[in-house]
């Protein structure tokens, strides 16, 4: 061994700590995505799921950590029973940045700050009125949001909406805000936007159907994740959604509007529905649906769903009760029959009111299913019910933070 230097140029059979940034720079956005998803919780998994050298991944994983956003663990303690020196562990830094979340649907609005790995920060108390003017209902969840960013001096990225109504692209317009006093085709996310500068909140802003985004939310970090091909139906305070992931992905289709699976009709002979059709889902699996086939009066105490939820885990041994919530069930399954035979998923999760029902009598539920479609007598298709609390609020988040999952450096630069 001489101990001469080595004469030739960096990165000609050497690597050095700037070559390896300068590699490591396309790959932070993925390794960002990989933690937030808790997909690589070590940086033994990182570099594999990266596909790079150890070295690299340690150079992301700092970068990443400088920036605010992760937390590398140097020295975690040894599993029980492990030999060898355990693997850093990553996660996601409890006092980084956060987005604005808003959600409103029939019965009331919410805002929250939502961190990385899908948790919520902070919560406004909930408004139970949704006034016919978009504009101020917007203005209000907004302002709830600024409130709580001032109160914990966080950092915002950006700002996400969640709406009970398709969202058309590329305008942002929701079409079809039926259980709202909306007007058709109002520009939901202009006026979020417009809302979101107003309040000095910086960042891009993202509107998008609410169903969607909790499907979105649950395959990052609930009862979806590792699902290839993920449906969701979920019925809120009002109507029935669906939503579709595939690869990783919403599928909303050429504009937006792809998987308006309420107007599946399933009682030909049922209520009529506000789409101008007779026994769609919207209104015969929904929350009011329920309360009126058990023949009670809705009140105006708190929200349909809240009421229809209650009767259920409360007075399930009600002989009308059962017979209604075992209808509903039935009505459900004739929809998600329909759903798996033209789209064959992988997994079905069900949110609201539905992952109720199915927690009430999940083999009725299954067989129902199973009976009607090619895919479930050839198999069955899993149903889960979904695990996250205000999934829609985390999915609508999930749409803010894309940016900086896509280019951290970018996305917090501006």
């Amino acid at each position: 061994m001489s101990g001469k230097a080595d004469p030739r140029p960096a990165g000609e059979g050497t690597t050095t700590p700037r070559t390896r940034l300068e590699r490591g720079r396309g790959a932070l956005g993925p390794a960002l995505e990989l933690v937030h998803t808790g997909r690589a919780p070590t940086r033994a998994v990182l570099t594999a799921e990266l596909g790079v050298t150890r070295a690299t991944a340690g150079v992301v994983a700092a970068e990443l950590e400088a920036l605010g956003l992760i937390r590398v663990d140097a020295r975690p303690g040894a599993a029980a029973g492990s030999q060898g020196r355990p693997s850093h562990r990553l996660s996601v830094a409890e006092d980084g940045p956060v987005v604005l979340a808003a959600q409103v649907h029939a019965d009331g609005f919410r805002a929250a700050l939502v961190g990385l790995g899908g948790r919520i920060v902070a919560t406004a108390p909930g408004c139970e009125t949704v006034e016919a003017d978009p504009a101020k209902v917007l203005g209000s969840v907004v302002e709830a949001g600024a409130d709580l960013l001032s109160a914990t001096g966080r950092r915002c990225v950006g700002a996400g909406l969640a709406v009970p109504s398709a969202v058309a692209e590329p305008d942002g317009l929701a079409l079809n805000p039926l259980h709202l006093a909306w007007p058709v085709g109002a520009p939901v996310r202009r006026i979020f936007t417009e809302c979101v500068r107003a309040a000095g909140i910086t960042g891009p802003a993202f509107t998008g159907n609410d169903v969607n985004l909790a499907a979105l939310a649950e395959h990052r970090h609930g009862a979806g994740r590792g699902a290839r091909d993920l449906l969701c139906v979920a019925t809120g305070h009002r109507g029935v959604g669906g939503a579709l992931v595939l690869d990783g992905r919403l599928h909303t289709g050429s504009s937006g509007l792809a998987l308006e699976v309420g107007h599946l009709t399933v009682n030909p002979e049922g209520r009529p529905c506000h789409c101008g059709s007779r026994g769609c889902l919207d209104v015969e699996a929904d929350p009011l649906a329920l309360l009126t086939a058990a023949d009670r009066e809705p009140g105006p105490e708190v929200s349909l769903l809240k009421q229809a939820i209650d009767l259920i885990q409360d007075h399930y041994d009600d002989p009308t009760v059962r017979t209604a919530t075992e209808a509903l069930i039935d009505r459900l399954g004739l929809g998600l029959a329909g759903l798996v035979n033209i789209l064959n998923p992988d997994r079905i999760i069900l949110g609201g009111l539905h992952r109720t029902l199915f927690d009430a009598d999940p083999g009725r539920l299954r067989a129902v299913v199973a009976d009607r479609s090619l895919w479930g007598q050839s198999g069955g298709v899993p149903i889960l019910a979904c695990s996250l609390d205000h999934n829609s609020l985390v999915g609508a988040a999930e749409l803010a933070w894309q940016p900086v999952l896509d280019d951290p450096l970018t996305a917090l630069a501006a």
